[in-house]
């Protein structure tokens, strides 16, 4: 799929978010397989950052052993699930690549991450501050904390079954706001709160297909623990490269002016 490149509009005459298109619910099965063909076509390059997802799990398991606790620990489990799409960036350009018919180049694919920065930092940012509140949040679960020395079980699933809950509802919001967001800041010229407005209207109106994607990032996450991060190294560039088809597929923001033209 390629976009016809069209006289570009002014900024102000541009809609406050892209449309959607309706997505069945098997659309996920889907995406993964595209992705899988382009982790295929692009083998070395997007196991370079499988890697690099596996060595960050590591020092934040090894940070959490440290220095933290059993709600710390928690807190930077749920946290890498907040910062992990920055670190697809790469990833979605490479898919961009392959998608125009380029030969994948990492020195491409870093630059295109390099353009779409701008939008990506301010977009960090706001993850930064969600994964503050839910860091502090966490924190705040220990008054659900049996104060017994020997706590029974009911009491632990009080406790672990109020946390996940809170956990959820942060994933939730970001899951939201992330699901097509830095895809749309890879490809077009446009600002973070135009990508994450975009991005949170596309998941309300596809409410079923996109939680059948979330509880499939959900399962590769599970799998990824099992084996100690290590399946991390093809599960996070499989699942970037879903991202980016789940992106072409859902999101029409052909309005906007590519972020850098195809050759």
């Amino acid at each position: 799929m390629t976009d016809t490149p069209s006289p570009p509009r002014p900024p102000e005459e541009l809609p406050m978010l892209a449309p959607c298109h309706d997505v069945a619910a098997d659309a996920p099965l889907r995406w993964m397989q595209r992705g899988w063909a382009d982790l295929r076509a692009a083998p070395r390059q997007s196991l370079l950052f499988g890697v690099m997802t596996v060595v960050l799990s590591y020092l934040v398991t090894a940070a959490t052993w440290v220095y933290g606790n059993i709600g710390l620990y928690l807190g930077l489990v749920s946290g890498f699930v907040f910062v992990a799409p920055l670190l697809a960036l790469t990833v979605y350009a490479i898919s961009l690549q392959l998608e125009r018919g380029r030969p994948p180049s990492l020195r491409r694919s870093l630059r295109s991450a390099v353009q779409s920065l701008r939008g990506a930092m301010f977009f960090a940012v706001i993850l930064v501050i969600v994964l503050l509140v839910w860091a502090r949040a966490a924190n705040t679960l220990y008054i659900f904390f049996p104060d017994t020395a020997d706590p029974a079980l009911a009491d632990l699933v009080l406790f672990l079954g109020i946390g996940s809950v809170v956990g959820a509802l942060f994933s939730l919001v970001v899951f939201a706001a992330s699901a097509f967001s830095l895809p749309m800041l890879v490809e077009r010229r446009t600002d973070a709160i135009t990508a994450v407005v975009t991005s949170v209207n596309a998941v309300l109106r596809n409410k079923r297909t996109m939680l059948v994607w979330a509880l499939m990032i959900a399962a590769c996450v599970a799998v990824a623990i099992v084996t100690a991060w290590l399946a991390f190294v093809v599960l996070m560039p499989l699942l970037g490269h879903a991202t980016w088809h789940a992106y072409r597929e859902t999101i029409d923001a052909s309005e906007w002016p590519l972020l850098e033209q195809e050759a």
